[in-house]
């Protein structure tokens, strides 16, 4: 739906020394997207929206327009959701807002736009409603932190072996993972603690649970604050799965739980293991569209580097309590903490994609009262029977999405054929690409 007519001005609900606000929203890919309006401008396109080419949703990470040529490269509109709007703490003459696509048609607005990821998070937390339950979302992201070399190329900001939970200046020696820690607080984002993880120069920021709409935005705007609060120390933040040969890869990993009448409904202590028949089924559904959601939790050529055994990251379509080598794990928690965990998707994952097509993957599971497997105990890398083998490339992922009807219709077909379209591309690209890999593997000796 199209967001209502704002009630107030900017200058009522921003303080004096904002001078101007970036209207924002998610392309495909997750890279934020937007435009500066001078704060005397904004009511204005509060009411009315900014325009943007339709194009940028169908533009590979090298600025080639894929998809858009075929239409004539029209408009669509950027409508700010007012609900969003807040100063941006490192930039206090600066607000953001994020903002709604709405398509256009030859004389004027015809709806929400279809490739909008934002719209495809509303539509799945609806779906869940319609079935009387309320998504409720926790995501958890890793990112390393590069700084420029000599060379022009980058390398780690702190390159010190085993400093996992270390705090202070031995592993943040500059302070920056604090003032990200503090921005992302005072942002809203629900920013509650930060370390360094497993890997060399590898952070990670917890942001509290929430409304699944919310969530995305947090998880969207976090990955976008964090790399600008890096780029103005001279750093690069980088969210890439697996930007490192010789250490692991970061991850998107996402928690989630179903409400209904204000309490857990994937609690029930009188039933196995204390959870519910509706956490069995949600489960269940993910684990049905378990290869197409691959491409929307892996969404690029590097994320599938990441995913090998004793990765701590999954191989294999399965479940478990409490097992990290499993695509689902349930967390120890009961009661009100009683939640799926989902712990392939990659840094790069777009938020909003990658919590839309869980949400509807799990409520087809509730839908359908679908039966889950048993749950994998132990090692899931090593197990005999350890399920189904996750697609290991970006093309077999694509190549599943396009084949899964359920999920291609309720994320919104449009937005799937463009994703496939962008992505493909990209994979052309870099099916043709001379590497370094070819030129140290091949060049001397043959």
């Amino acid at each position: 739906m199209l967001v209502s007519e704002p009630r107030r001005t900017a200058a009522e609900v921003l303080p004096a020394e904002v001078r101007s606000v970036r209207v924002v929203f998610s392309d495909l890919h997750g890279v934020q997207r937007g435009k500066e309006i001078p704060i005397s401008e904004f009511d204005d396109v509060a009411r009315s929206g900014v325009t943007f080419c339709w194009a940028v949703m169908g533009t590979d990470l090298r600025h080639t327009p894929v998809v858009g040529g075929e239409a004539g490269y029209p408009d669509m509109v950027a409508k700010p959701d007012l609900d969003t709007l807040v100063q941006v703490p490192w930039e206090p003459e600066v607000a953001v807002c994020l903002a709604d696509l709405v398509r256009l048609g030859p004389q004027g607005p015809i709806g929400p736009e279809p490739t909008d990821p934002r719209g495809a998070v509303r539509r799945a937390a609806a779906a869940c409603e319609e079935l009387g339950y309320a998504p409720v979302v926790g995501p958890e992201l890793e990112f390393f932190l590069c700084q420029a070399d000599a060379t022009g190329g980058w390398r780690r900001y702190v390159d010190n072996m085993s400093m996992v939970y270390t705090v202070g200046r031995q592993a943040d020696p500059d302070g920056v993972l604090r003032a990200m820690l503090d921005g992302c607080a005072q942002l809203g984002l629900g920013a509650f603690a930060a370390n360094h993880e497993y890997m060399n120069s590898q952070y990670e920021i917890n942001l509290r649970e929430c409304a699944a709409l919310l969530a995305a935005d947090r998880a969207f705007r976090f990955k976008a604050g964090v790399k600008d609060l890096a780029a103005a120390r001279g750093l690069l933040a980088t969210f890439l799965g697996k930007p490192f040969n010789d250490q692991g890869g970061s991850g998107f990993h996402l928690h989630i739980s179903l409400e209904r009448d204000g309490t857990n409904a994937f609690a029930d202590p009188d039933a196995s293991d204390a959870v519910s028949a509706a956490l069995r089924r949600f489960t269940a559904g993910v684990l049905v569209h378990a290869p197409a959601l691959m491409a929307f939790l892996n969404p690029t050529i590097n994320a599938y580097r990441r995913l090998l055994p004793d990765s701590l990251a999954p191989t294999h379509v399965n479940w478990g309590l409490d097992n990290r080598t499993t695509f689902v794990r349930i967390p120890p928690e009961r009661g009100g903490g009683s939640r799926v965990e989902l712990r392939v998707g990659d840094g790069t994952a777009n938020p909003y994609l990658a919590t839309a097509a869980v949400l509807f993957a799990g409520i087809d599971g509730i839908q359908r009262e679908l039966e889950a497997p048993e749950a994998l105990s132990g090692d899931g890398y090593r197990a005999e029977e350890p399920g189904d083998e996750l697609p290991a490339s970006l093309s077999h992922a694509l190549q599943a999405l396009e084949g899964d009807g359920y999920l291609r219709e309720a994320m919104g077909a449009e937005l799937v054929d463009t994703f496939l379209a962008v992505k493909r591309f990209e994979i052309e690209r870099y099916r043709e690409w001379v590497s370094e890999w070819d030129l140290d593997e091949y060049l001397p000796h043959l």
